[in-house]
């Protein structure tokens, strides 16, 4: 492990999953934890989780972005001590909220009503919980679903924030930190690592939250998603194909006796 990203959902980590990647990093965004990991993060998120078991999980990865990574930084630090970290924070407390509702809202979109066919997709729901819990006190599915979404506690939320960043500058080593906002471009983040600047210009990445359904298209996980909601359906077509022979055979025997 060589670089943690230690600032929360919405504060530039798309774009930052991106940049490492092109700055030659393997890393694991959320999808990565959840596709890769859910096992031993069910066993973290459930109170059993040691340095050990961090080493393990992360020890062919160079860099982690997103939850739940950037909450239990602390605790990937102390299994990779030489690990660099990175806080990106957004421009104020307002904005970074008013980020999170617009994602909730893009994902609240009909279709993803299809996706609750999926036992992946389920899966992943109370993964996404689970981080939501432990880092802002919030279940997000219920905020996140097509029908009837569950409102926010947006105090609760910046308050979870707001603590999460303090606690970031006053504990971890000044000598590895770097608190970054991904409008400064590609400089400061590849002087603090060490390497040359790419050529090409930054990414910006979830542009109104928009990366999810690019994600739905592209990810190995949404393509596990897609490939079980089809097979539910081509089971709950046969199902109802049954039913309706039944009924009608049933109708038809009536008839002649």
């Amino acid at each position: 492990m060589k670089v943690i990203m230690a600032g929360y959902s919405k504060t530039g980590t798309k774009s930052m999953f991106t940049a490492l990647k092109r700055l030659g990093y393997n890393v694991y965004d959320f999808l990565e934890h959840f596709q890769y990991l859910e096992k031993d993060w069910e066993k973290i998120f459930a109170g059993n989780g040691t340095t050990d078991d961090f080493r393990r999980m992360y020890e062919n990865v160079d860099a982690v972005t997103d939850l739940p990574a950037a909450y239990f930084w602390e605790e990937l630090h102390k299994a990779f001590p030489n690990a660099k970290i990175i806080l990106t924070m957004r421009e104020s407390e307002d904005r970074w909220i008013e980020s999170m509702i617009k994602q909730m809202k893009v994902l609240q979109h009909p279709l993803a009503l299809m996706f609750y066919l999926s036992p992946t997709y389920h899966r992943m729901l109370r993964f996404m919980d689970n981080c939501g819990i432990v880092a802002l006190g919030q279940v997000w599915s219920k905020a996140c679903r097509p029908i009837w979404p569950h409102k926010i506690n947006r105090m609760v939320m910046t308050m979870s924030y707001r603590r999460h960043n303090d606690y970031i500058l006053k504990n971890a080593p000044k000598d590895k930190l770097l608190v970054f906002s991904v409008k400064q471009g590609w400089a400061p983040l590849c002087d603090f690592l060490g390497v040359e600047i790419p050529s090409e210009p930054f990414p910006h990445e979830n542009i109104g939250g928009k990366k999810v359904v690019e994600l739905e298209e592209t990810h190995e996980t949404f393509k596990r998603v897609n490939r079980e909601v089809r097979a539910s359906l081509l089971l709950l077509g046969l199902l109802g194909g049954c039913s309706c022979y039944l009924a009608f055979r049933g109708k038809i025997t009536q008839f002649w006796s």
